[in-house]
């Protein structure tokens, strides 16, 4: 495929560097454990615990750490933190996206900043790249479950709003607040999901050449290497012949 979108390659790179299943499960656990405190700790009650229960379960985390993240929430060692989005460009003005969950502030905000400093590129304020992006729900499944007519098919029912399907799989995009329905309507349809989360999709790209791409790829994946970040999302495109040098 031309021009491999830069979500395909944050989403493939994330998937290897996953691959610390133990960071892996801190970050899932984090996201359980904020979930639980923001209404009741039973996923059937509480429409964002339940997506953070599906992601965890789709990423094969154990029942017990997922309950032990549930039991954080209340009690005396409740657990508190705070989800932090800070934007920036990186190197070429490319701009990026930054989704914490914090205990410690200040630390947060310094590690973030120098990250970007290093790189190159530099944090600016709330909103200051968000507008180019669009805040919706992502869900996705494997190719096993059926070709793209069946998933449009599934999706258009669902009250979907866009759906890329390819060798990889297929991707449903929905408004951001329509996440949970769309989710239960698929799920009847197609079974439970990969993965069902918000994220930030960027409504234009830019293609960076090889010397852009590895600053930015190093730079995304210092961040996502700090436990206190979530996600990171950005607006840059890399080409397949890049990708086959940086691969190489």
């Amino acid at each position: 495929m031309a021009g491999h979108s830069q979500f395909k390659n944050i989403m493939h790179r994330k998937g290897k560097q996953d691959g610390i299943r133990s960071k892996m499960f801190s970050k899932l656990a984090r996201e359980i454990t904020v979930a639980a405190k923001t209404g009741l700790p039973d996923p059937a009650m509480n429409a964002a615990l339940r997506l953070a229960v599906q992601n965890a379960k789709a990423q094969s985390m154990p029942k017990d750490n997922i309950e032990r993240a549930i039991k954080k929430a209340s009690g005396a060692d409740a657990e508190t933190y705070d989800a932090i989005r800070y934007e920036g460009y990186g190197p070429g003005g490319v701009a990026v996206i930054v989704e914490t969950l914090t205990d410690n502030r200040n630390r947060t905000a310094s590690v973030v900043r120098s990250t970007f400093s290093k790189a190159g590129g530099a944090l600016g304020e709330t909103g200051s790249v968000s507008f180019s992006f669009d805040h919706v729900g992502e869900i996705t499944y494997k190719a096993s479950v059926g070709d793209a007519d069946k998933v449009m098919e599934a999706a258009i029912e669902a009250g979907a709003e866009d759906v890329v399907s390819d060798e990889d799989g297929h991707t449903i995009y929905c408004a951001f607040e329509d996440i949970n329905e769309v989710s239960k309507a698929l799920e009847a349809v197609l079974g439970g999901a990969e993965s069902v989360k918000a994220i930030w999709k960027p409504q234009n790209t830019i293609e960076v050449d090889e010397e852009k791409a590895t600053s930015l790829m190093k730079l995304i994946d210092t961040l996502e290497d700090d436990d206190d970040v979530q996600n990171v999302y950005s607006n840059f495109e890399i080409s397949d012949e890049v990708m086959a040098k940086l691969s190489a």
